[in-house]
């Protein structure tokens, strides 16, 4: 994360408005820094929004909703991909009291500021980040009853061999839960689809997505079978995402004065234009698998 906020505003403006610029993963969240419309900072995800009327609640509420569907609770051993700044991981344990919790992020700004918030909860003991790669996580098969990936999986190079390692390290009939972002099906009118194009373009292109994840939950739920998952839920839950917090942020200009000048431009921009052309090609997903309880 750049100290310097004139070479910071400079490769902000760089990344947003030229269209050649592409970074990976770590840089683009080094970039971004703590910078959130979220209080704090401390929540980086999209939130869930079917009873939360809040930014910070929505968050919460996603997070929540992956533990519970990940089946978290006491004497469960968690896998955490991509863990933010750490919040996720503190929610989870506040709420449903796991034995364990041990996090992997590429993003070494990110974690060293987790460890911190981590260690002022008092929770080092029952919570340990760290910085690796979710397709090369390095522990022993069968470490793990549950493993999760909130809103990075979209990310890996690639997801399939993150799926792959998710089975592996999961005891039998433990389960893998997933809140992610990928395209939508194309759309029957062409001019539709040229919106849903240029939508997930704009997202993979910035956010260092590989071509390789780009396909539809159709086949997200087929991809995890292949490797060997049973029990695959994978749904759509777009509707609860982008369409309100599109509304809150526009209701509530105030919530991007936390943001650098160039990305709050970018953002306005953004909510000038209705959700519908914003998210045209973007579907979210929440999905869960399990690893068979005996091997076939």
């Amino acid at each position: 994360m750049t100290r310097n906020p004139p070479r910071r505003a400079l490769a902000l403006l760089d990344w947003i408005y030229n269209p050649l610029r592409r970074l990976p993963v770590s840089a683009v969240y080094d970039l971004l820094g703590t910078d959130s419309p979220a209080a704090g900072g401390h929540y980086l995800n999209l939130g869930y929004w079917a009873e939360a009327d809040e930014l910070d609640a929505a968050c919460r509420a996603l997070v929540d909703l992956v533990g519970v569907r990940a089946g978290m609770a006491p004497g469960k051993r968690v896998l955490d991909l991509g863990f933010g700044f750490g919040e996720q991981d503190l929610q989870w344990m506040r709420t449903f009291g796991p034995e364990a919790i041990v996090g992997l992020n590429v993003t070494g700004s990110q974690v060293a500021l987790a460890r911190e918030r981590v260690a002022a909860a008092g929770e080092t003991a029952r919570i340990d980040l760290r910085q690796g790669s979710a397709t090369e996580p390095g522990f022993e098969p069968g470490s793990f009853d549950i493993v999760v990936a909130l809103e990075c999986a979209f990310h890996f190079r690639t997801r399939e061999r993150f799926f792959a390692e998710a089975l592996r390290l999961l005891r039998p009939g433990g389960r893998l839960v997933l809140a992610d972002i990928l395209p939508l099906a194309p759309a029957e009118r062409w001019s539709r689809r040229l919106a849903q194009r240029w939508s997930w373009r704009e997202v993979a292109t910035k956010f260092a997505i590989p071509t390789a994840n780009a396909y539809p939950r159709a086949e997200y739920a087929e991809r995890l079978r292949a490797c060997g998952f049973t029990g695959v839920e994978v749904e759509s839950i777009r509707e609860q995402v982008y369409a309100p917090l599109h509304a809150y942020l526009r209701a509530n200009p105030e919530r991007l004065s936390t943001l650098p000048p160039a990305l709050r431009t970018a953002v306005r921009f953004g909510l000038w234009l209705e959700p519908e052309t914003v998210f045209a090609g973007l579907d979210y997903v929440l999905a869960s698998a399990e690893r068979p309880a005996t091997d076939q």
